[in-house]
């Protein structure tokens, strides 16, 4: 006899979009989604519409793209925000409205500057503009862990009336332990009206490292949908890791009265590809999609394992997706097959002449390295779809010299706005005179907080990935770029920081 089925509500593209400088691209949020679809995500929130243009358009691509999954937008309790989302989804085969409002005093008070019965109100109104665009609707209570319990319940007895289908309690800022919070969910569904006709979820912040703990409490006392993020990736801390949730369901099918759809065997792709785009590397000890995960440094364990898996191990690699990324295109294949195996991988290219540009990139590659990964197609695909009217900085030509007991020497040619110019530096190695040399024609006054170094497969021949994080004005931007050589590696990704601090456009970031 089959369990009752726990929805999983992916937010890595509105949620986890949200730690600093992990904006995503149009294209890049459909390759993650169509990953999300390919894993059997049940709820793909695609964006914030309202948040931006570019927003809106993801959604709008993404809603037209992905049959399987619904596809949602997040909305503010107000009229334009939720008509704009009603917009986004409207292509799509299943769309969902998620509308929220604030709820804890503090919030009301010094937010919303609102009273009880205006949020009231103002919650009832969206969920009634929602249903104008689909069935449905979900609602979130923001900051429900600081909220009065009767005016929490006041408030979902009103949004079920009005038509909301799922009821979200969000632990906004990461505050409560699992006990209490597994303990506040079931008292919502014993005391709110009406708890039966609807579906309960929980969405947790990782402030205290709880997020996944507090999100199977709730399950075990009555959610039935998990908000949670690939690697879980989102603002400060971040959400609860869809990864860790799902497998902890499947693992201790004894204690949780559930079961998911997901076919768990796609999370470590789903896991890289997204390390990939936003540039936050795994942490090698990262449960279930850490390189280290399955380990074993212990001669202790190792004769354990090699004797008997289960002495060790509680899942196996392969049911997550490790030893399971190999490929057969070698410098050999067509065009045919690079194009397959790119549908394989849910990557579709604009046009004929970026699979062209792509495919060139894949044969440079395949005379370097002598085994392709698709960790090295996501890399060099991401390389491809930088557009024109983004790509302000381009690398046209790049030569160092570094020797022991001189001083490192970057000379580079620099497309600037469709201008070329030289520049060379020296600094205290080739990474650091290659960005002095890109700096003295950029001039950008911007900060390097962050670099760093991934191989993106295994072997002396692995593309390095690089991470270059910049701030500048209050705006954090990730650069990343992938080769061979890592120090090309380093003057792409830092080319591509400033093309986005170049291109990007304020944008509107909720919390839930």
């Amino acid at each position: 006899m089959s369990k009752p089925q726990l929805i999983i509500f992916d937010t890595t593209l509105r949620d986890g979009e949200q730690s600093p400088g992990a904006a995503m691209t149009r294209e890049e949020k459909l390759r993650i989604a169509r990953q999300l679809e390919r894993m059997r995500v049940d709820v793909i929130e695609a964006g914030f519409a309202a948040a931006s243009p570019g927003d809106f358009e993801a959604i709008h691509a993404i809603a037209e793209a992905i049959k399987e999954s619904t596809v949602c937008s997040l909305a503010r309790a107000n009229e334009k925000d939720v008509r704009r989302a009603g917009e986004a989804i409207r292509p799509a085969a299943r769309g969902r409205i998620h509308t929220f409002i604030a709820t804890s005093p503090i919030h009301m008070e010094k937010k919303l500057r609102m009273k009880p019965d205006e949020v009231v109100a103002a919650a009832v109104q969206a969920v009634k503009w929602a249903r104008e665009y689909t069935d449905d609707v979900e609602f979130s209570a923001e900051d429900a862990v600081r909220s009065d319990f009767d005016f929490l319940c006041r408030v979902f007895d009103a949004v079920i009336k009005a038509g909301a289908k799922t009821i979200n309690v969000p632990d906004t800022v990461g505050y409560s332990i699992p006990a209490e919070w597994g303990a506040r969910m079931r008292a919502l569904i014993e005391n709110v009206p009406d708890a039966d006709k609807v579906i309960w979820s929980t969405h947790c912040h990782n402030d205290l490292g709880l997020a996944v703990a507090n999100s199977l409490a709730a399950v075990q006392n009555g959610a039935r949908q998990v908000e949670c993020t690939l690697n879980g990736l989102g603002e400060r801390a971040g959400n609860a890791a869809l990864e860790e949730v799902v497998m902890a369901v499947k693992t201790r099918k004894d204690l949780f009265p559930v079961e998911t759809r997901i076919d768990t065997t796609q999370i470590v792709a789903a896991s890289r590809l997204v390390s990939q785009i936003t540039g936050y590397v795994v942490q090698p000890n990262k449960a279930i999609v850490g390189a280290n995960a399955f380990a074993h440094e212990s001669g202790i364990h190792q004769d354990g394992v090699l004797k008997h898996r289960e002495t060790y191990e509680i899942m196996r690699a392969e049911d997550v997706g490790w030893h399971a990324n190999r490929i057969s295109l070698g410098k050999l294949s067509g065009r045919n097959a690079f194009r397959t195996k790119l549908a394989e991988l849910g990557i579709q290219l604009d046009s004929e002449e970026a699979l062209n540009a792509a495919f060139a990139r894949f044969k440079e590659l395949a005379d370097k390295k002598r085994e392709i990964f698709d960790e090295d197609l996501h890399a060099i695909v991401s390389d491809e779809m930088v557009t024109p009217e983004v790509e302000h900085y381009k690398l046209v030509s790049f030569r160092f010299h570094s020797e022991t007991g001189e001083q490192p020497l970057a000379e580079l040619t620099l497309s600037v706005g469709g201008i070329e110019q030289h520049a060379q530096a020296t600094g205290s190695g080739p990474v650091d005179a290659t960005f002095r040399a890109i700096e003295s024609v950029a001039n950008s006054g911007a900060e390097l907080l962050l670099y760093s170094v991934n191989a993106i497969t295994t072997g002396t021949d692995a593309q390095g990935e690089v991470t270059v994080r910049l701030a500048k004005e209050g705006r954090i931007v990730n650069g990343q770029g992938a080769d061979t050589d890592i120090i090309v590696a380093s003057a792409k990704a830092y080319l591509n920081a400033l093309n986005k601090l170049h291109a990007r456009a304020e944008r509107l970031n909720p919390q839930l």
